[in-house]
């Protein structure tokens, strides 16, 4: 078999390589590394705001718990901490938590701890003089956060929370450990299972990771963008 046609491996596993067994059977591959990275993102991004707020207004002992909590989920391995959610969650909340919903709460936390400390970098950034002229105006502390602070802030944050959505997304690879049919899982499956060709199989799941992370890229980098010159 010449070297063209060892392409025709990809071609005859496309559909499984792309949403896995779905709609007969679980969703997977790549369609399921994306609904992984949307729903880490999301949670991430409510999550991080949140605790980098309190990172700024929490003074303290609770800011200080606040911030060894962070520096724990920073601290430990992506891979550990799908492991422990994994079977602390079933243990902690008596009931059945599926490995999807283990992967994506583990990355949520994992990446809105370092979302925190950007949103506490871009809180901090801010001159005191935006603060006091707010407050002179008659607005609260809150409503200075909200309305005049966090919208400035939140465009110097863009970078990292782009950056962070990336890397999310190839942390999606890691949910193998707990039997998730993502785009790394199914791609290792195939390979396994036609015994030949694996370059090619593994470099399609590349290309498709890349376009992956170069989309998040660009519409993260046009948002941003959009957000300045408003």
């Amino acid at each position: 078999m010449d070297a063209l046609s060892s392409w025709d491996v990809i071609k005859n596993n496309l559909p499984w390589l792309l949403w896995g067994a779905w709609p007969d059977g679980p969703l997977g591959g790549l369609a399921l590394t994306v609904v992984l990275a949307a729903g880490s993102a999301l949670g991430s991004a409510v999550l991080g705001l949140a605790l980098g707020i309190l990172l700024a207004v929490l003074r303290g002992v609770p800011r200080h718990a606040l911030l060894g909590t962070l520096a724990f989920l920073r601290a430990i391995p992506v891979l550990m901490l799908i492991f422990w959610v994994y079977f602390l969650l079933p243990i902690c909340l008596h009931i059945d938590v599926p490995g999807v919903w283990s992967v994506m709460c583990a990355l949520t936390l994992i990446s809105a701890a370092y979302l925190a400390h950007a949103v506490y970098a871009g809180i901090e950034g801010i001159s005191k003089g935006q603060w006091e002229a707010a407050l002179a105006t008659g607005l609260t502390h809150w409503q200075t956060l909200r309305l005049v602070i966090l919208p400035q802030a939140l465009r110097m944050m863009a970078p990292s929370f782009i950056n962070q959505w990336v890397t999310l997304i190839k942390d999606t690879s890691l949910a193998y450990i707990v039997g998730v049919g993502e785009l790394a899982m199914v791609t290792a499956q195939v390979s396994n299972r036609v015994m030949i060709y694996p370059a090619q199989l593994f470099l399609f799941a590349g290309v498709l990771y890349f376009a992956l992370c170069q989309g998040v890229t660009w519409a993260g980098n046009r948002v941003a963008k959009t957000a300045w010159q408003s």
